[in-house]
């Protein structure tokens, strides 16, 4: 979560990670907890449902062991170049710095149902004159490939629109980045340009690429995108089922 309002350091959306071992998170909503024979907590691989929510330091603390993977981090965070621990992470994203409350950002957390954090997504650079906001993503390796990114991006994209009134969202991947090309394209953003040797990682320079979306291009392909989505994992806000805020959309809040 870089500061998207300076050039230099423009986060995109990402998808791509590496595995990790996952420390157990103290509330879990009731839901079982499976452990090994030592003990400790297994990883919940087969969870059918996943849940958004806000966000909080314990996080970081897996999201800094995804984060120790030099190559791929290069290839998602354009300013962050050096593995950082827990505390240099919340440092370097400016996440819980500042005691008031920050209008300008809103981060969530996606976890299984048993509580155990598998990716983060957010806004920044929340603007109310604008109405826009600078959309990001981090999907734990394990988790790719099933569907859950780009439920998690939609039901992200239902809140920017639906709940906070923004009029768009913008993203940045690096150009070589397919996932984040192909699942940006997926929810219906459009290539808005190309930033010509922007990136360095790897010894050299890549082109960086910026997309966007509208509101009203989002509620022409919500629909489709629903329907084409169909059944599998399911992303929800957590304890808000009940008012149709998950991803695929539920028979209380159908498709527009």
């Amino acid at each position: 979560m870089p500061r998207p309002l300076r050039p230099q350091n423009c986060p995109e959306l990402w998808y791509k990670s590496v595995n990790c071992a996952f420390p157990a998170r103290p509330d879990t909503g009731g839901a079982p907890r499976w452990k090994n024979r030592k003990g400790r907590q297994m990883p919940d691989r087969n969870s059918a449902g996943f849940q958004l929510r806000p966000l909080e330091t314990e996080d970081l603390t897996t999201a800094a062991c995804w984060l120790q993977n030099i190559a791929d981090m290069a290839c998602f965070d354009r300013s962050t170049r050096v593995p950082l621990s827990a505390p240099g992470l919340e440092q370097a994203w400016e996440l819980f710095n500042d005691t008031k409350a920050n209008a300008s950002k809103c981060w969530f957390a996606l976890t299984t149902e048993s509580g155990e954090l598998c990716g983060i997504t957010g806004l920044e650079s929340i603007s109310a004159v604008n109405r826009d906001a600078v959309i990001a993503m981090f999907i734990e390796e394990s988790r790719r490939r099933q569907g859950v990114g780009i439920r998690a991006l939609a039901l992200l994209l239902d809140f920017a629109f639906r709940q906070i009134g923004l009029n768009r969202v913008t993203s940045y991947y690096r150009a070589d980045n397919t996932r984040s090309e192909q699942l940006t394209a997926r929810a219906g953003f459009a290539t808005e340009g190309r930033m010509r040797a922007a990136w360095f990682a790897e010894g050299r320079f890549f082109d960086m690429v910026t997309v966007g979306l509208l509101r009203e291009e989002w509620d022409a392909s919500r629909k489709t995108l629903a329907q084409e989505l169909g059944g599998g994992p399911r992303v929800s806000f957590r304890g808000a089922e009940a008012a149709g805020w998950a991803w695929p959309p539920g028979p209380a809040d159908a498709p527009d």
